[in-house]
């Protein structure tokens, strides 16, 4: 039997000095190992994705995370702070298509740069660098190479809603790799995760979606050592295969 198809929009990122479309492995290991789903990865920019040829191979979307940010003029008139940072041909794929999955119910698993994009392409805002404000810690990976290091488990989260009874938990552990954060939550989305500080951590599309969630956090590390991240993804597979019927909540 065939295994569901896991569409991962890359990112943009300068190969042997010309311009490639990305996807960091780990993504794509928990995908097949957690999901149990097959990924296939779209290259992004202008005129290089067409969105409703994308859904009709889809059973789900994973949007990864990226050492890029959006652009901050599709949330504000702010100019970004990082302007090396900035991937506006990941932009013009995953912000319309975020809109156009959640709009068809198909199941949608962002993480980290994709939970920011689901957050901006429903119409919420971002705090362009978390740990320049007052009320709020520093989230960002420490500057070491060691990548067991920088993505260990860094900081509590208290879940809250159907996150919560999903895992089971009241509370867990996780990594902290990112520099920006929700500012205000998109009116469609409902805040599952906090940070101690009060930052939102994970977000879900309101009931009726067979799976469409936002974390902050880097689940994909390391799955199997992991049973909360195994569990996220092994419910995505199921959303994806049909299992979980759309008008359950997600």
């Amino acid at each position: 039997m065939s295994r569901p198809i896991i569409v991962i929009p890359c990112s943009t990122e300068t190969v042997g000095g010309l311009t490639g479309d990305v996807v960091v492995r780990k993504y794509a290991v928990a995908v097949v190992e957690g999901s149990e789903c097959q990924p296939l990865f779209v290259p992004v920019g202008q005129n290089l994705a067409d969105i409703p040829s994308v859904l009709d191979v889809a059973s789900g979307i994973l949007l990864t995370g990226a050492i890029s940010n959006v652009h901050p003029e599709h949330y504000s008139d702010e100019e970004p702070i990082l302007p090396h940072a900035i991937d506006r041909d990941r932009d013009a794929v995953t912000l319309p298509l975020i809109r156009a999955a959640v709009e068809c119910k198909l199941p949608l698993f962002a993480i980290c740069r994709g939970f920011q994009e689901l957050n901006v392409a429903l119409g919420g805002t971002l705090h362009q660098a978390v740990h320049t404000l007052e009320d709020y810690a520093d989230h960002r990976e420490p500057a070491v190479t060691d990548f067991d290091v920088m993505f260990a488990a860094r900081h509590p989260v208290t879940l809250k809603g159907e996150l919560k009874k999903w895992l089971g938990q009241d509370e867990i552990i996780v990594n902290s790799l990112h520099g920006q954060g929700i500012k205000s939550l998109a009116e469609p989305l409902v805040a599952e995760a906090f940070a101690e500080d009060g930052l939102i951590e994970a977000v879900r599309a309101a009931s009726g979606h067979p799976f469409s969630l936002g974390v902050q956090w880097h689940p994909e590390w390391q799955i199997h050592s992991n049973p909360q991240s195994l569990a996220l993804f092994r419910r995505f597979g199921d959303a994806a295969r049909g299992k979980i019927a759309k008008g359950q909540a997600a």
